[in-house]
């Protein structure tokens, strides 16, 4: 693929599918983007651990439920990966969105807390699942706002279960300044960074700066476990 010097080259995605088909469709329409390319498909967890020790992916889309290894074990590994890595490499920024083929599918959520950035639908729209890619490759919004909230709403009663993760999360947030905790909040409703800025009567480089403090002080990786960890400690009541 030649690139102009103005060009970013395309977000490198992976599939993880036991489901051949599944991933042929997914391969199919992900490759017609001119800012996205499939450049590894795996069958199960353990191909695609071994996949991406040799390639580099910005992306991994992955079946929450698969034979052998399922998608929360195979992020769970994943996520070990990134963390030892050299930061900013891509191995560093990897991300994962999760598939799955209902809603209230509680294997997703065990794949947000062991990592994922977001869950998605295996029926969604095709633009839902492409303009999910590029979002969860910014780094800036939740994927799937509602289809998220419908889980969390669902698992809260879990989630809220006393646990020294909830406890450490508790301190966490209890060290946010106000005006962090008011970000906080916010993005726990999923507000954008613009849409923050608008309440808020601030520029979104204010919020960004924020956001930052924010996941540096909850050791949280992104919007989705910022969400979550709302959820866990009560800030964000179901419904």
């Amino acid at each position: 693929m030649n690139l102009s010097p103005d060009t970013a080259p395309p977000i490198r995605v992976a599939l993880v599918d036991d489901q051949q088909l599944v991933r042929h469709g997914f391969s199919m329409l992900i490759n017609s983007q001119s800012d996205l390319d499939v450049v590894l498909q795996a069958g199960n967890g353990h191909e695609a651990l071994a996949g991406l020790a040799a390639t580099a992916a910005d992306v991994v889309l992955m079946d929450v439920r698969m034979p052998g290894m399922d998608g929360i074990e195979t992020t769970r590994r994943l996520m070990e990966r990134t963390r030892a890595a050299v930061p900013g490499s891509w191995l560093a920024e990897l991300k994962i969105v999760v598939l799955t083929t209902f809603d209230l599918d509680e294997y997703a959520l065990s794949a947000i807390q062991a990592g994922a950035s977001g869950f998605l639908l295996k029926d969604a729209p095709p633009e839902e699942l492409l303009e999910a890619i590029r979002t969860v490759h910014r780094g800036d919004a939740v994927i799937a706002p509602s289809t998220t909230r419908r889980l969390l709403d669902h698992v809260a009663p879990l989630l809220s279960a006393p646990s020294p993760a909830r406890d450490a999360h508790s301190a966490a947030v209890a060290s946010l300044t106000a005006r962090e905790r008011e970000v906080f909040g916010l993005i726990a409703q999923g507000l954008s960074n613009p849409e923050i800025a608008a309440q808020l009567f601030v520029s979104e480089a204010t919020v960004k700066t924020h956001v930052g403090h924010i996941l540096a002080k909850l050791g949280a990786r992104d919007r989705v476990q910022i969400v979550v960890i709302a959820y866990e400690t009560g800030e964000v009541s179901p419904g």
